[in-house]
């Protein structure tokens, strides 16, 4: 199954699909989604994206935090980051000038019933949805494509979120991720893109990652991910949820740029490309004469051993079975031997 959003066809023969993941880090302040925009196209970004909260639809009133995130209750964070409607369409309205993708996260049954209103062409699920399979079917029914991560959940968690999505028959895309805030370079675990290809065949694979930098995001198009996805702010000094595990505009621009790079130079195998003819020619070592040798002669470490350029027609590899053969004409010194000078010698 062809996987696109939009026109832009996403898989292992197209460059990584890049997400700049604004989030709720414009703290529920449109101007600054705006700059948020502005400052992603600058950088080169084809996609952004927010998160569409409806705080009463997915969650009860709670006291409870964010872990080590934030000491600031879960529901006020969540409500003072709230876009309303019409700013979120304002959004993507913006996203649509700028030549952008306008993507959003729903965490709940009605914040993907606006997103579907919208018009959106794709729906990316963050990992705390990727076990809630009412929700899950709910955005299937919809018809469009589905990025789903997949941190907190194990294969067998995961292939029930599969089974649940595919029963209508949506392109289906997984992101590996960690979730922790940020998550340390070795809890990355990008083994994890692997299990997915091998348990998941057939469906996309990616990485939404938390760790700091894009390293590990490079690492991950080697391994075969055709999504990245990564945090984004203007700057890592401005309030937001996010904003310390997010990328700066210079660093999107390497993101997008170095993982292009890594794609192209991924796969292939260790065979001699033609194009590395003209240093073979010179950089290779070749069988020559060091001291002249008469006809009648043997060949020893003393009169014949290997040098640049590998134009001459016997290769270094022979230099060993060509000692204490005899010359049949004369040689002169600093020459290429040839093999009709070589009694009993086929360079073949």
């Amino acid at each position: 199954m062809i996987f696109k959003i939009g026109d832009r066809v996403i898989g292992p023969d197209n460059p990584p699909f890049v997400i700049a993941e604004v989030g709720i880090n414009h703290e529920g302040d449109i101007g600054k989604a705006l700059q948020m925009v502005d400052a992603a196209a600058a950088a080169g970004a084809e996609v952004v994206k927010f998160q569409c909260h409806i705080t009463d639809k997915e969650m009860v009133p709670t006291d409870m935090t964010p872990g080590e995130i934030s000491s600031e209750k879960l529901w006020d964070i969540i409500k003072r980051c709230e876009l309303s409607e019409d700013e979120e369409r304002r959004v993507q309205s913006y996203c649509t000038e700028k030549g952008l993708i306008y993507l959003s996260t729903p965490f709940s049954r009605e914040a993907a019933d606006r997103l579907d209103d919208m018009g959106v062409p794709a729906f990316k699920i963050g990992s705390g949805e990727c076990n809630n399979v009412p929700l899950l079917k709910h955005v299937a029914s919809m018809g469009k494509p589905i990025i789903l991560s997949t941190g907190m959940n194990d294969i067998p968690a995961i292939a029930k979120s599969v089974a649940a999505i595919q029963e209508y028959d949506v392109p289906l895309a997984l992101l590996h991720c960690t979730s922790m805030y940020p998550t340390p370079y070795e809890k990355v675990r990008l083994g994890g893109i692997n299990d997915l290809l091998d348990n998941f065949p057939g469906l996309l694979v990616g990485l939404s990652d938390h760790s700091m930098n894009i390293w590990t995001c490079l690492g991950a198009v080697a391994l075969g991910a055709s999504i990245l996805e990564k945090h984004f702010t203007i700057s890592r000094e401005w309030a937001g949820p996010d904003t310390g595990i997010s990328i700066e505009p210079d660093e999107l621009r390497d993101l997008i740029d170095g993982s292009r790079a890594v794609w192209q130079a991924r796969g292939g195998a260790k065979t001699i490309l033609p194009e590395e003819q003209p240093v073979i020619d010179f950089a290779y070592a070749t069988v020559v004469s060091i001291a002249p040798i008469k006809a009648g002669d043997a060949l020893s470490r003393e009169n014949i051993w290997v040098k640049r350029p590998g134009t001459g027609p016997i290769g270094a590899e022979h230099f060993e079975s060509l000692l204490g053969a005899t010359v049949t004409e004369d040689v002169p010194a600093d020459v290429h031997l040839r093999p009709e000078q070589i009694a009993g010698f086929n360079v073949d």
